[in-house]
């Protein structure tokens, strides 16, 4: 089987979690999502905290909804496919993520990673993603504003990377900056025709996988 099939923070999980979370659950869970720590991180993190006031009664369905500046918080069926493929047979100390965005995803993978950094080149999204994450509690997140093709130097090297654009082509500074046995996940391709790829640093060398197609919004560089 292919690696893709495999309120407040701190309220506990399926159980805690209302009827519109335990709905997303029960549909995340018959999408392929079987890694209970993921589906447990999904029920904590408050996804209506990551949306407009306007949209808070649609935060738990499992679609994308706009957060400005040309910009989405992602489908939860994607946040949780792609954390549990990163996380697969694995327990990372150290993720880097390109792309904050809203901050919903970093918020999922600090419920399962003990130190995440996350990367933004919109200005104002990466403040208000700061400013959210904090105010949710999450103290193991670093937030930066800079160009995430070229990831985040000064605290590499990472056990994982993921990135929540698509690339052209895998950029150069993610690979180097994996740690020993570090995974990168990266949607890769032009729009409409991206493809999944997981990246695992063996030693000296790579091994890379298609997990199939993906359609994200594209991965620029430079900042705003």
């Amino acid at each position: 089987m292919s690696l893709l099939r495999m309120h407040q923070r701190r309220s506990g999980g399926d159980a805690a979690a209302g009827a519109p979370q335990q709905r997303l659950i029960s549909a995340l869970r018959q999408q392929g999502i079987s890694d209970e720590r993921v589906l447990a991180a999904i029920a904590k993190v408050p996804r209506h905290a990551f949306v407009d006031d306007a949209l808070k009664n649609r935060a738990y369905e499992n679609n994308a909804l706009p957060i400005g500046h040309a910009q989405t918080i992602s489908q939860p069926w994607v946040v949780a496919m792609m954390t549990q493929v990163l996380l697969a047979g694995r327990k990372p100390q150290r993720v880097l993520e390109v792309g904050t965005g809203s901050g919903y995803q970093t918020a999922v993978l600090a419920e399962l990673v003990p130190t995440v950094f996350t990367v933004e080149r919109i200005r104002p999204l990466s403040e208000t993603a700061r400013r959210r994450l904090a105010t949710l509690g999450y103290r193991n997140i670093h937030c930066g504003y800079a160009d995430g093709m070229n990831g985040w130097l000064p605290y590499a090297p990472y056990d994982g990377i993921l990135v929540t654009a698509g690339a052209d082509t895998i950029p150069s500074a993610l690979i180097q900056q994996l740690g020993p046995s570090g995974r990168l996940v990266i949607p890769v391709g032009s729009h409409g025709a991206q493809s999944l790829r997981v990246i695992d640093r063996r030693g000296a060398g790579t091994r890379e996988q298609d997990l199939g197609r993906v359609s994200f919004v594209p991965l620029l560089a430079g900042k705003v």
